[in-house]
């Protein structure tokens, strides 16, 4: 090796990973889709340094990695617990999304409540890579330039996200 770092993009987007959930978007303090849901499409690439065995990082690894992460939010309803335009209220069995007025019901064991501003291709492409990031070590991992996940609904509508390294 010249002793000069060579970089590459892995990149996988594979059928297997994805995720089914329902939310709503809300377009600001009086205005919100119906509830509905989705098909979650996830793909995502990894730009780094190539090491001395030609390798930038193992597949297979994070592709279970991405796989696990979206299961998670499978067949789940998903609320945004930063929104300023919705409050959720926990009661026993149940869980209240207060908008607008209107006071929502779901049962608690299916919702999931994300870190997230709204339930959004935008926060969700930001959410998955914060959390892939977090879960497979390539914050630490000082070859790892930068991760980029999509999220799409449908064919031809997706976010991504990209968190890039300091340097």
């Amino acid at each position: 090796m010249s002793g000069r770092a060579r970089t590459t993009t892995i990149r996988v987007d594979r059928e297997v990973i994805g995720f089914v959930a329902g939310h709503f978007t809300i377009f600001g303090e009086s205005q919100r889709e119906r509830l509905h849901g989705h098909n979650f499409d996830v793909s995502f690439e990894v730009d780094g340094e190539v090491d001395d065995n030609g390798m930038l990082a193992n597949y297979s690894q994070l592709r279970r990695s991405m796989r696990d992460l979206t299961q998670e939010l499978d067949e789940y309803f998903l609320l945004p617990s930063q929104s300023p335009h919705l409050r959720i209220e926990r009661d026993g069995e149940m869980v209240y999304a207060h908008f607008a007025g209107t006071r929502i019901p779901f049962l608690a064991e299916d919702v999931l409540v994300l870190p997230v501003v709204n339930v959004t291709l935008e926060e969700l492409a930001r959410y998955l890579t914060e959390q892939f990031i977090d879960r497979t070590g390539l914050r630490r991992d000082d070859s790892v330039l930068s991760v980029t996940v999509r999220v799409s609904s449908k064919p031809g509508q997706d976010a991504s996200f990209t968190w890039r390294r300091e340097r």
